[in-house]
């Protein structure tokens, strides 16, 4: 309490910093600055600045700097707080990724983290001017490459042990609290209601949910709503298959799922985590940390055994993650079958598309035009690997056309040719499957993605006949 007042403390929240592009993200950014340097507009006054900080003060209080500008319009700010108050400034930065996941969503991400390096890295790495930082966000930092080489940074999760008081109400606040409101009889309700978040081995009440829960008159009902970790929780749930589904579901139960949890992940490597769905539901509040297990030697990342923390987030859960997951249930299990395609999974995706061909396709479908039939199917299906494969029909590739192939779009990914033939009887689909497999070595279908650096290149051979189909495979 006795550094209260001594130092002036420069506040930004980029919580609503939430663009569908890059111009927008930057037009968004302006306007938090603008009113940012409105607080400070005495300093336009300071005998202590010289004529060109007040010139930078008007262009970014005025909105009319540019991209360039902007990036260091923070770090600038610092620098005339400490010559107008001869100390340096404290800087308090809510919610920092939150434009970085605008960006992922929205496929803006390079260019987001090409400013944002700039931007806060000139705040926070090569600042003189500054006295101390606190930022909050939903991901850790040290690894999105913005403050690389930063010093003296401490990192305080959910899993440690620091300050681990301090991210809501202990349990002697949360009695005091209801005992100054003269509600001790609902202590026991509130506890299983909104207690049982676990912070480096302290528990936890939502602070957030206690405090509307007072000031609503004191009636349980779910208040907690995250905004910040859903949309990065559904592209994560997209990507579960049946054995993730049942953890799931399983969590509803009280069953703990226990899973590594890699706090430094990124974005961009998000889909190639396998943990990478729990440590997103711990660190947005959709589970708890009811047991950590640290390797001695540091070598390896932390084990945690998870589970729901509440009654309130009991609800948020069967609502929000088990209520989405029902309604994709179809997609999650066709992406399912389309990852064992490129992993080269035959038993999986042939099982999950012989089950399609049974379950939703009549022998009369295919009567007419079967190849023009089932390529389209397949062709359609496979619009869900977008977002990871460029998917090319009848296109020209060696000494003809493949049907259908999957380019993949990340390094070291492997690649995929279908070519699809109908069989007239039952009894022709395996030599027409075999046919099918042996055009592609042929015809050296595969050129095209070796051309493009593929180096695994899966090639089916698939022949159909009404609900039956043939897989050969190399």
């Amino acid at each position: 309490m006795g550094e209260q007042g001594s130092r002036p403390v420069v506040f930004l929240t980029l919580k609503e910093v939430r663009s569908t592009d890059f111009t927008s993200m930057l037009t968004g950014l302006t306007e938090f600055l603008r009113k940012l340097y409105g607080e400070f507009a005495y300093l336009t006054d300071s005998d202590r600045l010289s004529a060109q900080d007040k010139e930078y003060f008007s262009v970014i209080w005025n909105a009319t700097g540019k991209a360039e500008l902007m990036k260091v319009a923070l770090s600038n700010l610092m620098s005339m707080l400490e010559k107008h108050h001869g100390i340096k400034p404290l800087l308090l930065l809510d919610e920092y990724d939150a434009p970085i996941l605008a960006a992922w969503e929205n496929g803006y991400y390079r260019e987001c983290m090409d400013f944002m390096r700039g931007f806060l890295g000139s705040a926070l790495k090569t600042n003189p001017s500054l006295g101390a930082a606190v930022l909050t966000g939903v991901t850790r930092i040290s690894k999105e490459s913005i403050f690389s080489g930063l010093n003296n940074l401490k990192v305080c999760s959910v899993i440690k042990e620091q300050y681990s008081d301090i991210f809501g109400f202990t349990q002697e606040e949360a009695a005091k609290l209801m005992d100054d409101c003269g509600v001790n009889d609902k202590l026991p309700e509130l506890k299983q209601w909104y207690d049982g978040y676990v912070f480096g081995g302290t528990e936890i009440y939502n602070p957030w949910s206690v405090i509307l829960f007072v000031d609503g008159g004191c009636k349980f009902q779910p208040y907690w709503l995250n905004v910040s970790g859903n949309s990065i929780l559904h592209v994560l749930l997209e990507q579960v298959d049946e054995d993730r589904q049942k953890e799931l579901t399983g969590l509803m139960q009280g069953i703990p799922v226990e899973a590594t949890i890699d706090e430094g992940i990124i974005y961009g490597d998000i889909y190639e985590s396998s943990n990478a769905l729990y440590m997103m539901m711990l660190t947005t509040g959709y589970l708890k940390a009811v047991e950590t297990y640290w390797d001695p030697t540091g070598e390896e990342l932390p084990y945690c055994k998870l589970l729901i923390p509440n009654r309130e987030i009991r609800m948020v859960y069967q609502k929000e993650i088990l209520g989405w997951l029902s309604t994709k249930s179809d997609s999650i299990q066709l992406r399912h079958m389309l990852r064992a395609m490129v992993a080269g999974d035959v038993q999986t995706f042939q099982s999950r598309l012989q089950k399609i061909l049974s379950g939703i396709i009549s022998f009369h479908d295919a009567a007419k035009n079967p190849e023009n039939f089932y390529h389209g199917l397949l062709l359609g299906l496979s619009v869900l690997m977008s977002g990871s494969y460029r998917i090319e029909s009848n296109r020209e590739s060696g000494y003809g056309r493949f049907d259908i192939a999957f380019f993949p779009l990340k390094e070291k990914a492997p690649g995929v040719i279908l070519e699809l033939k109908a069989a007239k009887t039952e009894e022709e689909l395996e030599p027409k499957a075999k046919e099918a497999l042996a055009q592609i070595g042929e015809k050296a279908y595969g050129t095209e993605l070796a051309r493009q650096g593929v180096k695994e290149i899966w090639s089916y051979g698939i022949a159909f006949w009404g609900k039956r189909m043939w897989m050969e495979v190399q």
